[in-house]
Parts: C-alpha cells; sequence; structure tokens
C-alpha cells in the first residue's frame, strides 16, 4: 500500500512535468528510479499483466490528478509570479536523479560511443530549447478527417517525447503549434465534468480522444524501441540519458527567459532547488 500511494505521488511529478514545457515526464521518471521498471512493463503488459497494472495505475491516477489540480495553478500562478523558485525546483528534481544514474555507469569503461551519445543528447535537448523560445501558437481542432489524423500523430509525437528522458513532450507540442490547444481542452473537459455539461464534454471528447488514442501508441511504441536499445546497448543508452539530464537544467533555463534578480529571488530560488533534489532522491528511493 505504501509502494501504491508512492507510485500516485511520483504520478503527479510527472504529469506535472509533462505539462510544463521545458521539463521532460521522462527524466522525471528517471529521477525517481520507476523508468527501467515503466518500460519493462509497458512492453509486456499482457506477461506482467498484474505488475503492470500495480504501477501504472497509480500513476496514471497521480498524472489525472496533477493535470486537473495543479497544472493551472503552476502555468498561470507559480511560473508567472515565482519563475525562478518553480524553474529551480524543477532542476533540483533533475539533478537529483544523477547519482543513481551514474551508479549504472560507474565501474565500467566509457568508450567514444558513450562519449558521443552524451554530447549528441546533450545539444538535442538544448537546441530544442533554444527552436521552442516564443513559439506557443494555436491549432485547428475543427471536426475534420485530416484534424482528427493530425490529432492523432500529435499524441504518438508527444506521447513518445514524453518517454524520452531530458525531452520535453510539452516543448514539442509548442514546436507543433498544439500545446495551448490540448491544455484549454483538458481544462475545458474537466470543467464540463464537474459542471456534468455533457455536450460540453462530448466536444472536448472529438480533440481529446484521438489525441489520447496516438498518445497510447506513442508510449507503447516507444518503450519498445527503449527496451531493445538498453538490451543492446545499455551503457552508450544510460550515457545518453545522462546528457539529456545534464542538458535539461539549460533548456529549462533557456525557455525561462529573463527574469528580475533579487537577493529573496536568489535565496528562495536556492531553498526550492534543495527542496527539489531532496524531493527527487526520496522518491528514487535513495
Amino acid at each position: 500500500m505504501k509502494e501504491f500511494i508512492l507510485n500516485i505521488f511520483r504520478g503527479m511529478v510527472i504529469g506535472l512535468s509533462n505539462v510544463i514545457p521545458g521539463v521532460s515526464g521522462g527524466t522525471m521518471m528517471v529521477s525517481m528510479g520507476i523508468y527501467d521498471k515503466l518500460i519493462m512493463v509497458l512492453t509486456h503488459f499482457v506477461k506482467k499483466f498484474k505488475e503492470a497494472v500495480m504501477l501504472v495505475a497509480p500513476l496514471g491516477i497521480g498524472m489525472v490528478l496533477a493535470i486537473a489540480l495543479f497544472s493551472k495553478l503552476f502555468s498561470e500562478f507559480f511560473f508567472p509570479n515565482y519563475p525562478l523558485q518553480t524553474n529551480l525546483f524543477f532542476i533540483g528534481l533533475i539533478i537529483g536523479s544523477l547519482p543513481v544514474m551514474y551508479k549504472k555507469v560507474k565501474g565500467n569503461k566509457t568508450g567514444i560511443g558513450a562519449i558521443l551519445a552524451f554530447a549528441a543528447f546533450f545539444v538535442l535537448v538544448v537546441g530544442m530549447a533554444l527552436m521552442g523560445e516564443g513559439v506557443d501558437t494555436g491549432a485547428d481542432v475543427s471536426l475534420s478527417f485530416v484534424n482528427i489524423v493530425k490529432l492523432f500523430f500529435v499524441g504518438v509525437i508527444a506521447a513518445a517525447t514524453m518517454v524520452i528522458p531530458g525531452v520535453s513532450g510539452s516543448m514539442v507540442m509548442m514546436i507543433l503549434g498544439y500545446y495551448n490547444t490540448i491544455i484549454d481542452t483538458i481544462s475545458a473537459f474537466i470543467n464540463a465534468v464537474l459542471a456534468f455539461d455533457i455536450a460540453g464534454a462530448l466536444a472536448c471528447c472529438v480533440v481529446l480522444v484521438p489525441f489520447g488514442i496516438g498518445a497510447v501508441v506513442g508510449i507503447v511504441g516507444v518503450a519498445k524501441f527503449v527496451e531493445f536499445v538498453f538490451k543492446k546497448f545499455s551503457q552508450i543508452a544510460y550515457w545518453a540519458i545522462i546528457g539529456l539530464i545534464v542538458a535539461s537544467p539549460f533548456a529549462i533555463l533557456i525557455m525561462m527567459g529573463s527574469v528580475a534578480l533579487g537577493v529573496i529571488e536568489i535565496l528562495t530560488g536556492i531553498v526550492m532547488l534543495a527542496v527539489g533534489f531532496v524531493i527527487s532522491m526520496k522518491l528514487g528511493g535513495e
């Protein structure tokens, strides 16, 4: 029961990170020590059905709770009013995973492949952050076959990038021009459900259903690919993830842009960095 509750909290952290541009849900999974296990149960869902349900169910509950209860709070209150402290909190969550990841490669020979993987994925994350600066457009989601197909593939891409450590799925959605549309639709769906507005909820489903189906396909597809990579090239894969993790704080700071800096902001920011680091270590079981 303790592990079930812990996984709900882990799911909440993942859910929040997946709706915040620049923050990687995959990195949060790594930082909390559940990434390898989640990939395994997703790729062998039928064979490990009970184990999969016991992991995926609480994570799913936590993600839904976080998106429903806190995504607007973070996006409309904490980030606008306390950008440095909020971003440093997430950076603390991310760097808290480095000790765990270093243990994966400690004592093993670091070859040229590992170095290239680290460098390539570091550049990928920082490059995506630079590309994503200021990109924030709306998308046409009126009911049509073409738009349904588009939403499906956006779901595939978004979910796939959300599973990959270091890559921000929400940032990719911003680049594609669907971020605000999906977030606003989720918010509208929740409001409609709470108000028992069936017509309003069904209208939102026109967008959320094809996007959701695409997301499931994306997660499962990437999980199988990641499992293959870890089996064949584990050390290179771990160094690639370390590159993604090390780059993530830079990506978050790039996405944050310029903010007012004072003694209080810096001190409280350092505190939030430490809080995020400790939470990451605790949720990661370290």
